[in-house]
Parts: C-alpha cells; structure tokens; sequence
C-alpha cells in the first residue's frame, strides 16, 4: 500500500483553458474573453439586453394594436352615423310606398341611393379588415349586404321610373301623364306606351339577380343563434329566403310581364274565354262551371262579345262523348259527359283540355286567346270596392244575407239561377255575364284613381288564392303565369306534398255551409320511416233547405255527396283508409300517388276520414325537411294542423299554397 492509494491523480494538463480555446496567436486575450463570458454576471446583463428588446417589439405591436383599433373605430364610427341615416332615409320611403305615394318614394329611393353610396365608400376605408383572418369574411358579408342594399334600391326606382307616368291609372299618387280624356281613352294610351316599359323588366331583373347572388353569399351559420334576446342567425335565414322567393317570383314572372302588351290586345286585339266556377258546388279546379263570356281586349278596352248560361253550350254540341268512369262510379244520376262536368282534374291545364276537347263539337264557337276563370269570391270583392248592382231587378251586396249566412250577392245569384220556376226563363244563367259587364263598365267608366289601386291589389289577392285561373295560348305568357303559381298547376315538388281536392256530385250549394278541418300528424322512427295519419272532419252545422222540387224551394243546403283525392308523394303506400263509404283505391296521377275514397255530409251533421301511409323516402334527421301543402281552387281557408312526432309545427287557414319545413 502506498501513499496515493485511494486518491485519483490530477491531470492538470487536461484542465488548461487554453485546451478550450480556438487557436490562434492571442492565447492571453482570448483566456480572458472566455473568463468573461463564463462570469454568471455577464449572462444576467445579456438576458436583461433580450428583454429590453422584447418590450420595446411588444410595445410596438401594442402601439400598432392601439392605433389599428382607433382608426377602426374613428372609421367605422363615421360608418355608423351614415348608416343610421341609411336606416332614417330607407324608412320614409318605406312609409311613401305604403301610402302609394310614388312622387315621395322616388324621391325618397333617389336620397337612399346617394346615402347607401356614401356608406359603401364610408366602409371600403376598412378595407384593410380584408386581410385580417377570420374578420375578413364578416368584412365581406358586410360589404355584399351594402351592394346588395344598393341594388335593390336601383331596382326600385326603375320599377317607380316605369309605373310613374301611370301613376292615375293604376290608382297611385303621381304626376300621371294620362289625366286627360275619358277612362277608355286612358287606358288605350297607357296600353300603347307600355312597350316603353317593357324593355326595363329585363333591366329590373338584372339589378333583383344581383342582390340575390349577394344575399347568397352570406352564410347565416358564421353568426351566433342570438346576442342577448334579440335572434341573429334565424333572422338572416328568414331574411335571405324572402327575398329569395320574391326575387324567383319576380325573375320567373318576366316573361308574363314582357308579353303584357300583346294579353292586353296591342297591336292585336285578344279575345278570352271567361268561365264562371260555382264554388259553392265545389268541384276539382275552383267550382261547377255554370256560366262563360267571351271577352275582347282591344288597346285595354274592354267589351263583352257573348255571356249565357253553360246548359245552353253543352246543348250545341254536335256530338256525344263517353262518361267518364268517376262520374258513373260517384255522380248521381248523371250518364252523360257534358262541358259542365269536365273539370275532373285537379290540374287545371288538364281540366282544360278536356273542356276544349267537347268544346270542339260546338259548330262555330269563337276562337280566343287563353281561358280565365272566376268564382263567387271574385264577385263579391269586386261588389266590397265598386258598391252594389242591380241584375234583373235583384241587388247584389256584400252584405251578409241571415237566409244563408253568405253575402246577399251570392244568395241572389243562386236564388236566380237555381231555384225552379214554372215558366221558361230563357236567359236563367246569364245573370253572370250582365254582373261582369257592369263590373267593368263600372270599373273602367270613371277616374281610375278612385278604383283601380284597390282592384289591382285586390285581383293579385285573389289569384294568390286561386279564385282566378288563367291558361293563356301565349307559352312565354303562360310560363309567367304559372311561375306565380297563378296556373291551377299540380306542382312536381322534390319533398314531402299534399294535396286534397273534393268533388260534390250532387250536393246542392252545401259547400257554402260545410267546413274542412285537417289534421296531419306524422310519426318518424328510428330508421327515418315517416308514417303519416290524416284525418279530415267535414261539418255541417246549418238546417237543410228545402229541396222538394214541385215546392219550389231554393235548395242550398243538402247532402253532399264528396269524391276525395289525397295526393301524396309518389309511392307511398297505404295502410289503411276509414270512413269512406265505397271501397277506397290507389292509384298514379299527375307525379303522385293518389288515395280516393267517397263520403257524405248531412246537413247539420259531420263524417270523417282516417287515410294512414307511410312516405317513400326517409326522413333525414337533424335537417330541414320541405312539406308543400297545394290549396284546391274555390276552397277558403280550410283549417290545418302539423304535427311531427307528436309536437304541433303550424296550425293555419289554407289560403295558398303553403311550405313549411320541419326538422326531426
């Protein structure tokens, strides 16, 4: 053992610092640099140095950040101001159209389109929000809301442009170039100067397109279902699908617009087949055909050429034609096929060919340009605007008669038409067509400013409503027409659809006194198979008129006797049908599946009918699933219920065709 045992020997070679240093000449300088730069004090001076630059690059950003969010707001306080004189402006001219005031509303439109322009400039200094992240696409939907705001304004004041030098005639108030001269005068001039206004429908397009691709651009879920109480999200949804549908509406009526001077007889004259449907003996497009009128339109002025009862053309037809299965299986002791019965399709374009077809047999009957169709509901608004009439000694109001609880108009018209006699009264029906002539000598014989804004909008109301059908001769017409919905079409629809449609056969007028009232009630599983039951109560609550023929009583309300058609998407099946009272059957028609049956409504009783199937598609959960509910024509308000999967979605009056969507 010696000395060292235990103890490790120091190389002290091996620790010189020189071992660590680059080489070079130096060695004294560099031993010294690198003393230094292990000293813990110099790398505390080194991390204060970073710090020191760090707050001054954060301070920086600080002040960049503080000066970014002071111009954005000092930017988008002017923008602000401006829009709120946007909103001041765009509500006044609001309140000069409601009040037909197209003088005030070009003028206000004029100040919204300098107001909306200034904002848009106000906002295009925030330009540079583009190139911010995430914000950028809240800056974009702002700037395509504002374009789109202008445009809409532009498309307005060609629309006041175009209607302002018919201002009187259409029963506005305006500087109407057409003040002077008789009413027919008026009208004539208005009529030969509208292919002046023609040429800016396509213009009026152009600007309504341009919204609604802006409008299209703005995708709702990017902003929260609500700030606070007020809704967001499902206010820009509802927003972007109303302007949406009006845009279609107007876009998709242009071809009807642009042939409006040829409909109303300039250059050509036009001649129109005008047929009355008794809805009150309600049948599959509207009503009983009981009367028709040829019409002539020359320039817009009109005349009446022929009005007589429906009996008298089915009794010029040179030849017989086979009664149709329906009638044998469901009218009443009716064994032949007459135009008055032809109506069988709940389509109106195919009602139509099937009129035409045994008008074919009339020798010598006019030809026309289109068919137009009106009921009583048509009347009786016309008799609430013009006042009462006289026919044939009998006042026609619209006030409500207790006889049968419905305007005194129609209880005249019905009384005089309907009720036996014991003499011949040769002119019976056209009791119709001398209430139409006066309507129009009335209508057209005075200021129109006095009439004619009500009747316009009163006439839109009732095509909406389809108590006014048009099949025009003109395609490009007759597109517009239907793209308003205006046809009587049965709609092909990629969703869920619904359509009832009764027939009486030989119920008297018992229609006046019957209510409808439909529950929809549609049950999904878990595999998305919909099963829907739908039960239709019919009630009669008023006494029965008396029907004895040798008493010669008015018979008004009697039994009704009602072919029911459901259509429903094409194949989907049936499982049951109760309450009918012959055997129900399945069948396709016109793109779907229909369930008929038959059923009978006693006066002062009801009768229900249970229809359960099941749906051909599945139902996407978590979506919205579109429904169509077709109203039939003649019909008034039906009452309807929705229900899905037990929760109620709508109850409504059936006064147009109706869409709703449901989620499950």
């Amino acid at each position: 053992m010696t000395l060292n045992d235990g103890f490790s020997k120091i190389d002290l070679e091996k620790n010189d610092p020189e071992d660590n240093l680059p080489p070079g000449n130096d060695k004294p300088a560099q031993i010294k640099d690198f003393v230094k730069a292990q000293d813990p004090k110099n790398d505390m001076k080194k991390k204060r140095r970073i710090g020191k630059k760090s707050l001054s690059i954060l301070a920086v950003v600080l002040i960049i950040f503080i000066l970014f969010i002071g111009i954005t707001a000092i930017i988008g306080r002017d923008f602000y101001f401006s829009i709120q004189k946007v909103s001041k402006t765009g509500k006044e001219a609001m309140a000069a159209a409601k009040s037909q005031n197209l003088d005030g509303t070009q003028t206000k439109l004029k100040q919204l389109e300098v107001d909306l322009s200034d904002s848009i400039d106000k906002y295009k200094r925030l330009s540079y929000l583009n190139y911010v992240p995430l914000v950028n696409l809240y800056y974009s939907d702002g700037a395509h809301m504002l374009d789109a705001g202008l445009n809409g304004v532009q498309a307005g004041l060609i629309s006041v442009d175009a209607v302002l030098p018919y201002a009187d005639l259409l029963g506005f108030k305006g500087k109407s170039k057409f003040v002077e001269g008789s009413a027919d005068q008026r009208i004539q001039t208005a009529v030969k100067t509208l292919d002046k206004v023609t040429p800016k429908i396509g213009a009026i397009s152009q600007k309504i397109a341009m919204v609604k691709n802006d409008l299209d651009t703005i995708d709702p879920n990017r902003y929260p279902e609500k700030i606070g109480s007020t809704v967001i999200r499902q206010r820009l949804v509802d927003y972007r699908n109303l302007f949406d549908n009006t845009a279609n509406l107007f876009l998709n009526a242009t071809p009807l617009l642009e042939e409006l001077p040829q409909l109303l007889g300039e250059p050509t004259p036009k001649t129109y087949l005008v047929l009355f449907q008794n809805d009150k003996e309600l049948r599959a497009t509207g009503g009983f055909i009981t009367a028709f009128a040829i019409f002539k339109i020359d320039e817009g002025k009109v005349t009446v050429e022929k009005a007589d009862d429906i009996y008298k053309l089915d009794e010029s037809k040179n030849k017989k034609f086979p009664t149709p299965a329906e009638i044998l299986k469901y009218h009443k002791g009716v064994y032949t096929f007459e135009l008055r019965d032809s109506n069988l399709s709940p389509d109106f374009p195919t009602s139509v060919k099937e009129f035409e077809n045994l008008l074919s047999s009339v020798p010598d009957f006019p030809k026309y340009d289109g068919i137009i169709t009106l009921d009583t509901h048509v009347l009786v608004s016309s008799i609430q605007i013009l006042g009462d009439f006289e026919v044939y000694g009998r006042k026609l109001t619209a006030e409500i008669d207790p006889r049968c609880d419905c305007p005194k108009a129609v209880y005249e018209l019905e009384d005089y038409s309907t009720r036996p006699v014991a003499y011949l009264r040769d002119e019976r029906k056209d009791i119709i067509g001398v209430l139409l002539y006066q309507i129009m000598q009335r209508a057209f014989g005075v200021s129109p400013s006095q009439y004619w804004g009500r009747l316009f909008q009163m006439g839109l109301t009732e095509m909406e409503q389809k108590h006014i059908l048009f099949d025009f001769k003109d395609p490009q017409a007759q597109k517009g027409i239907e793209n308003l919905g205006f046809g009587g079409r049965i709609k092909p629809f990629d969703g869920n659809y619904l359509h009832i449609n009764d027939v009486n056969f030989a119920g008297a007028k018992s229609n006046m006194f019957v209510s409808e009232f439909v529950d929809y009630d549609m049950q999904v599983d878990g595999f998305g198979t919909a099963t829907v039951t739908l039960t239709i109560d019919y009630k009669n609550p008023s006494p029965p008129s008396d029907c004895n023929l040798e008493s010669g009583g008015l018979c008004l309300n009697g039994l009704l006797r009602d072919w029911v058609r459901v259509y429903v998407p094409k194949g989907s099946k049936l499982l049951e049908f109760k309450g009918s009272e012959m055997d129900p059957s399945t069948y396709d028609s016109l793109g779907k599946t229909v369930f008929d049956g038959f059923v009978t409504v006693k006066p002062q009783g009801a009768s229900k009918l249970i229809v359960k199937y099941t749906l051909p598609a599945r139902v996407e959960k978590g979506v919205e699933n579109p429904f169509l509910i077709q109203k039939q024509p003649g019909t008034d308000g039906n009452e309807y219920t929705i229900k899905v999967n037990g929760s109620k979605i709508e109850t409504f009056p059936l006064l147009t065709d109706k869409t709703i969507k449901y989620k499950i």
